[in-house]
């Protein structure tokens, strides 16, 4: 009996309706592939993110890209993040992301001196 009722809890639990999730439509998709290794994108959602992406071979067999991210921001503008991929990493800039603080000014004092003194062969051990 407990086994029966156990069983019917869990079909009843399984059987209940799932939240509805929000689909994105995707209302461009612009792709281009030269087929040498250069490549042309541009996706638009209907939610406002925006992608433009462009690719070129690399020295090194990597695939160069630079383009541009724009996402939504809830007071009706966008988040601009550009970048830049290649032999050297992925290099975004944007005005959302993170920065570290700037030195303070004696701080940058001591790494001038210490260029000055690693110039004129000053070692310290």
């Amino acid at each position: 009996m407990k086994v029966t009722i156990v069983l019917c809890l869990v079909a009843f639990a399984s059987a209940a309706p799932r939240p509805q999730e929000d689909t994105v439509a995707i209302i461009v998709d612009e792709r281009v592939d030269q087929g040498d290794g250069n490549f042309n994108y541009n996706i638009e959602a209907d939610n406002g993110i925006m992608m433009q992406v462009s690719g070129t071979p690399g020295a090194e067999g990597q695939s160069n890209m630079e383009g541009v991210y724009l996402l939504p921001l809830a007071d009706g503008g966008f988040a601009e993040i550009r970048f830049v991929a290649n032999e050297n990493g992925f290099q975004p800039q944007g005005d959302i992301l993170p920065t570290p603080h700037p030195l303070p000014a004696h701080a940058q004092e001591q790494i001038k001196i210490a260029e000055q003194q690693r110039a004129e062969g000053i070692t310290f051990e």
